[in-house]
């Protein structure tokens, strides 16, 4: 991961959902050695789910997660059920596995769309998408994935803590995804294409102008219209930049820039 939320763990915040899910009984525990064995294993439904809640409290994993499969595939029509499948969601979460915890996760909402822990079910949907975002220099299709299922939380659970975190995440998503325009910007201008690049520092300016990156996307408008042969508008670009940053870099580099290629234009 590239970079980490601010205030809200997402484990704590699974931890709570989790919790919800949790209505713990007495049972008898049994154990299994590995995750395979557990598809051969029949045993009480109280047994089965209580173990696997045990090797997740251990750090085990893919073990409590093929577990919590085995109490859905082995008793479908107890309450166990529905709470197995987010804890199965959950445990391959924690195991890394994102592709099963999206799985298992969307199968919950597709059998129990009303349930009272949907929320919890679609953040952790989001998590999954945001703990795979790469480098700015890969391609960001999964960038989008977790940005779009970040919205979907705060769209339909506006007032929940998973809707806080899930704003947060969205910041730097917005940010990360401005950074990767920045990159293709900077290439473009290196290679002279002046016209791909300013396109590319429109976007920030036009898409995330709220993201750490709008400064210098504004002050590299201010390079490119100047080799397009367009001082009006690189004046305008520097005046914004003048207005928003004033104290910055950025805006020291865009006045020499002025000065030096542009003399006539109006004062920024």
């Amino acid at each position: 991961m590239l970079f980490q939320t601010i205030r809200l763990s997402p484990r704590a915040l699974i931890l709570v959902g989790a919790a919800v899910a949790m209505t713990m009984t007495a049972g008898c525990a049994g154990r299994s050695k590995k995750p395979k064995d557990t598809a051969y294993v029949a045993r009480d439904v109280d047994s089965l789910y209580l173990e696997a809640k045990k090797r997740l409290d251990q750090g085990d994993n893919k073990i409590a997660a093929a577990l919590f499969d085995e109490v859905e595939r082995q008793h479908p029509y107890s309450p166990w059920a529905r709470r197995a499948q987010l804890m199965s969601a959950f445990s391959y979460y924690s195991a890394k596995d994102y592709t099963k915890a999206v799985q298992s996760a969307q199968r919950f909402l597709s059998i129990h769309p009303g349930n009272k822990d949907a929320g919890y079910a679609f953040y952790l949907v989001a998590l999954c998408y945001y703990e795979q975002i790469s480098d700015v220099s890969r391609d960001q299709k999964i960038t989008q994935q977790a940005l779009s299922a970040l919205n979907d939380v705060v769209r339909r659970y506006p007032g929940t803590r998973y809707a806080t975190d899930a704003r947060l995440k969205i910041d730097l998503v917005n940010d990360h995804l401005a950074g990767k325009e920045m990159d293709i910007g900077r290439y473009y201008e290196r290679a002279g294409r002046w016209l791909a690049a300013d396109v590319r520092f429109r976007n920030v300016i036009d898409r995330y102008q709220t993201t750490s990156h709008t400064g210098e996307a504004l002050f590299r408008l201010v390079e490119t219209n100047l080799a397009l042969g367009l001082p009006e508008e690189a004046q305008k670009y520097a005046s914004v930049l003048g207005a928003n940053y004033p104290g910055s870099e950025w805006y020291q580099k865009a006045y020499v820039l002025m000065q030096r290629h542009a003399p006539n234009t109006k004062a920024v």
